[in-house]
């Protein structure tokens, strides 16, 4: 095959951001056979991440064997068309509501949605933590996509100015109560809903009432009641289904009456004595 870049060729150039992932099917599905995709790894034009998964080579400077989560999310949103979006603790990070960062430690991804198995196989698998959609069903209420739901939202994260899916704060603030409490603390959530000053009551209020998790709104409701933020006066808890009965959220732990879930024995004494945690 000649070195000459074919029409095929430069059309992926067009297609294909330096540093973005596609895999065989994105390249077949152009018309690029794997006889092509093998001689196009050879001359350097693409680059092999892992088997089946392929990269436009970063400009030159960069560090080659850099994979940053924000490459794998716009791919599979914007290259591949998957329904996933940027949720939790990630999705607070973005919107500015993030407390502290662990020093160390690579922070989770949490991906909402279906992805392909080759994620898994990526050399940033440790960070990329994939949950399913199942806490909303299938809306797509609060998640913040090409245009913003209020402007003061807006934001184009990643290295090539791409806009990334993501939760919006209030709908990420009741996927990381969701988390509770195997994958983040009790104290992490209220340091971190203690900062969502702007939060909109109105998007909140429609997000709990289709909520399918009955620990997700119960501790909610004892988080918001509990921290006395200003816009906690415009949620109604009576248009919320806590449905019946108590939920052992923590075995052994004390017992809060009004919505009738058990909550650590720490968290429930300060949180009566009225003091942080």
């Amino acid at each position: 095959m000649s070195k000459k870049r074919t029409p095929r060729l430069l059309s992926l150039m067009n297609d294909l951001p330096h540093g973005l992932l596609v895999d065989t099917a994105w390249l077949t599905a152009r018309g690029i056979d794997y006889k092509s995709i093998h001689y196009y790894v050879e001359q350097r034009w693409i680059e092999r991440i892992v088997r089946g998964v392929y990269r436009r080579p970063l400009p030159k400077g960069a560090i080659s064997t850099y994979l940053p989560w924000q490459a794998i999310a716009i791919s599979l949103q914007r290259l591949h068309g998957y329904n996933v979006h940027l949720g939790g603790k990630i999705a607070l990070n973005i919107a500015g509501h993030s407390h502290y960062v662990m020093m160390g430690k690579s922070q989770p991804v949490h991906l909402y949605g279906d992805v392909p198995p080759w994620v898994k196989r990526l050399p940033a698998t440790d960070r990329i933590v994939v949950r399913n959609t199942s806490l909303f069903g299938d809306s797509t209420l609060g998640i913040i996509d090409n245009h913003p739901v209020h402007p003061s939202r807006q934001w184009a994260v990643g290295i090539w100015r791409w806009p990334l899916r993501a939760s919006s704060p209030e709908r990420a603030i009741l996927e990381l109560i969701d988390e509770l409490p195997k994958h983040i603390s009790f104290e992490y959530v209220q340091l971190t809903l203690e900062m969502m000053r702007n939060a909109d009551p109105e998007l909140l209020m429609e997000l709990l009432k289709i909520c399918r998790s009955i620990k997700v709104k119960r501790l909610f409701f004892v988080y918001a009641e509990f921290l006395e933020l200003d816009w906690v006066k415009d949620l109604d808890p009576d248009q919320i289904d806590f449905g019946k009965g108590p939920r052992a959220l923590v075995p052994g732990g004390d017992f809060e009456s009004k919505y009738q879930i058990s909550l650590p024995k720490y968290f429930l004494n300060r949180y009566y004595e009225g003091f942080c945690f």
